[in-house]
């Protein structure tokens, strides 16, 4: 990670095959994001670090470099809270990974090679946060894209934290510790089932006392032992633990197989009049092994 501050400024330098308007694009693909704002190529952002909320601009200095400026006078005074929050984007535009292997892989497949033509330099946009990419998983099973937004709207307006920059309200999802304390009562009239509502309490209650962690699976270093961590606690499935691995822990060969929107995906990259069976899904993936999160999310960007 390079950075450096030129005046009340910060450049952060990306690495090759990164490109800032496919990633914003991506950002854009929701009209009822909540959690930042886009407008005229930059996005605008409220981060969390330690008591501090910080807001951010960031916007594309050059083809190499990100340029963060800091709104309505957060700036934080201290160089190790800034680099926190440089280390938040880093790690949102996803600035660690080299996909220049993915890329070899996906241009000579047959299934892939179209959707790196379209959208080279996108990478997974990340959820840093261990409880906002969990809870996210969880209002989304089983229900569509546009419900999902709606629910995660109500949830971070009733319980998060906001700033508000130039008439705009900026929040900040809302911490296990907020949701931990939480009855099932107290999330009804968010509109969600009775049994995502117990799922919410019950994951945000392990990591607000330490009984998950991002690093607990970090050091696992093993996606299949990561991923069944995470599908011992009540309501995470398989396909919740892999969307985790995917936008949180980095875990490059995350797959959420049983996605349908994998499944619809593929089914328009090769024009077939069916979706395709998981063994089918299992085989078409064979040479992605090492990268089928890449895979998957490139895949799924046909569609959203």
């Amino acid at each position: 990670m390079i950075w450096e501050e030129k005046e009340d400024q910060i450049l952060l330098k990306t690495i090759p095959d990164f490109n800032f308007t496919q990633n914003l694009n991506y950002l854009s693909r929701s009209t009822n994001e909540c959690l930042f704002h886009i407008h005229d190529n930059k996005v605008r952002k409220a981060i969390t670090v330690d008591k501090y909320t910080i807001l951010v601009e960031v916007k594309e200095h050059d083809d190499h470099t990100i340029l963060i400026d800091f709104l309505g006078n957060t700036r934080p005074r201290r160089k190790e809270v800034r680099e926190q929050v440089v280390a938040y984007i880093f790690e949102w535009f996803d600035l660690k990974t080299e996909i220049n292997l993915f890329y070899k892989i996906a241009e000579k497949d047959p299934v892939l090679n179209q959707a790196v033509l379209h959208f080279r330099g996108l990478r997974i946009m990340g959820i840093p946060d261990l409880f906002e990419a969990m809870a996210w998983g969880i209002l989304g099973q089983q229900i569509n894209l546009t419900y999902a937004y709606m629910l995660k709207r109500r949830l971070v307006e009733k319980f998060g934290r906001s700033v508000e920059f130039e008439g705009e309200q900026y929040w900040v999802f809302p911490t296990a510790g907020d949701i931990a304390k939480l009855t099932v009562e107290d999330l009804a009239e968010l509109k969600m089932t009775l049994k995502k509502c117990e799922y919410l309490i019950d994951v945000a209650s392990q990591i607000d006392t330490g009984l998950l962690t991002k690093e607990m699976l970090l050091e696992t270093k093993d996606v299949k032992q990561a991923e069944k961590i995470l599908t011992k606690i009540r309501g995470i499935g398989p396909w919740t633990a892999n969307y985790v691995l995917m936008r949180c822990l980095r875990f490059p060969s995350a797959f959420p197989i049983d996605d349908v929107g994998l499944h619809n995906a593929i089914k328009h990259v090769t024009s077939s009049d069916q979706k395709p069976t998981k063994d089918t899904i299992l085989q078409l993936a064979l040479p992605w092994k090492g990268w089928e999160a890449y895979a998957t999310f490139y895949l799924w960007r046909f569609l959203y």
